[in-house]
């Protein structure tokens, strides 16, 4: 198989299994050898979530019912297995929870110019590794110039809110599809699967679709 597997993956930029099943996707690509082309498109994890945030470990226990040392686990084994792929969490105490509807809004900006799958991981690593906070304005623009995107433009993109029924019409098409949760990848646009799948099994995935398309 010539041409590149096409993986959408509908996903949100504060979701942790997203940042591991896209890196353990990446590197069953690369061990496997089979190209892949990423679409990534909008889901939002916490629509409701006002600007002000919300501490990381309170949301989880509000949210999933997870206790402090459940919670505490939880972010020891999603670091653990970020190191075994290359991806660096770097949770904190202070960590919050945002909002993430400008940060789609900004990938899908960088859609426009053919960046939008640099945008994504630019953002994954400014909330996981770096910390920050991906619903503010300047950290949004800051995070476009910093993969070499027009941070006036970036800027104005936020400003005026261009970009947002387009967003939104991205994540109903989803919805309707039936996607509840995320990481969701839809393989050469029929073959759903959903959750960090693990290395080995997108390897398994990847070399199916090959060996079908042969």
């Amino acid at each position: 198989m010539t041409d590149p597997i096409r993986v959408d993956i509908v996903s949100d930029v504060v979701c942790p299994w997203c940042a591991i099943g896209y890196s353990q996707l990446k590197q069953a690509s690369d061990q496997t050898g089979i190209a892949i082309e990423v679409h990534w498109h909008p889901f939002e994890l916490n629509p409701d979530m006002g600007p002000e945030g919300e501490n990381l470990r309170d949301h989880v226990k509000r949210k999933y019912g997870s206790s402090a040392a459940d919670s505490a686990g939880a972010r020891d084994r999603i670091t653990a297995i970020g190191k075994e792929i290359g991806f660096a969490f770097a949770f904190a105490e202070d960590q919050r929870m945002w909002n993430t509807f400008r940060a789609h809004q900004l990938i899908d900006w960088a859609e426009g110019q053919g960046r939008a799958h640099d945008m994504k991981l630019a953002l994954l690593t400014a909330y996981f590794t770096q910390g920050r906070n991906v619903d503010d304005l300047d950290v949004l623009v800051d995070v476009a110039g910093g993969i070499g995107l027009d941070a006036d433009q970036a800027r104005q993109a936020l400003d005026s809110g261009s970009q947002a029924d387009q967003v939104r019409g991205k994540q109903r098409f989803w919805t309707q599809q039936g996607i509840t949760g995320v990481p969701a990848m839809v393989f050469l646009r029929q073959h759903l699967v959903t959750g960090a799948q693990g290395t080995e099994n997108y390897a398994r995935i990847l070399q199916h679709l090959a060996a079908e398309a042969a």
